[in-house]
C-alpha cells in the first residue's frame, strides 16, 4: 500500500480515537449484547441486533484506524528543509487577488481536511497550485467558477 501524509497532530488524533475504540467503546457494546442476551429469544430482540451492529461499525473503524496508522507517513514541516516553500503541513495566508478576501488555511493528509477549522487536503486544487511556491508567488487555481489567483502571504512551519 502506498504511504499516506498525515501531520504529527492528525496521526496523534488517530492513536486517541483508536485507544477510546479499543478501552471505552469495544467493551461497552461487549456489556451491552450481554444485557440484549439476558433478555431471553435473540430472534425478536431489537436491543441484541442493535448492539450486534454497532459492534460491527467500532470494529470495522477499530481495523480503518490501524490501517491507516500502519500506513501512515508521519510529517513534521518544522523538520523539514523547505527554505519558505510551501509544504505539506505548513500553514499558509493567502489573498485572493480578485476580491481581496484573506484565508489562512493548513496543508493537511485527506483524512485530516476540515475546511471550517482551516485544513484544507493536500490533494485540493489549492493546494496542489500552492506546494513549492514561496511568499509573495501567486498561483492560479482552477476552481468550479473559473481560475482564481491567490497570493500566497506568508508561509508558517507550526
Amino acid at each position: 500500500m502506498n504511504k499516506v501524509p498525515l501531520t504529527v497532530a492528525g496521526a496523534e488524533l488517530l492513536r486517541q480515537e483508536l485507544h477510546r475504540l479499543k478501552t471505552v467503546e469495544r467493551p461497552d457494546v461487549i456489556a451491552a449484547i450481554a444485557e440484549a442476551r439476558s433478555h431471553g429469544d435473540l430472534s425478536e430482540n431489537a436491543e441484541y441486533d442493535a448492539a450486534k451492529e454497532r459492534q460491527g461499525f467500532i470494529e470495522g473503524r477499530i481495523r480503518e484506524v490501524e490501517g491507516k496508522l500502519s500506513n501512515a507517513q508521519i510529517i513534521d514541516p518544522k523538520l523539514l528543509d523547505a527554505d519558505g516553500r510551501c509544504v505539506f503541513g505548513a500553514t499558509v495566508e493567502l489573498e485572493d487577488l480578485d476580491n481581496g478576501e484573506s484565508v489562512t488555511y493548513q496543508i493537511v493528509g485527506d483524512d485530516e481536511a476540515d475546511i471550517k477549522a482551516g485544513k484544507i487536503a493536500i490533494s485540493s486544487p489549492i493546494a496542489r497550485a500552492l506546494i513549492g511556491k514561496f511568499a509573495g508567488d501567486v498561483a492560479e487555481v482552477q476552481a468550479p467558477g473559473g481560475v482564481r489567483e491567490l497570493e500566497l502571504i506568508d508561509v508558517r512551519y507550526e
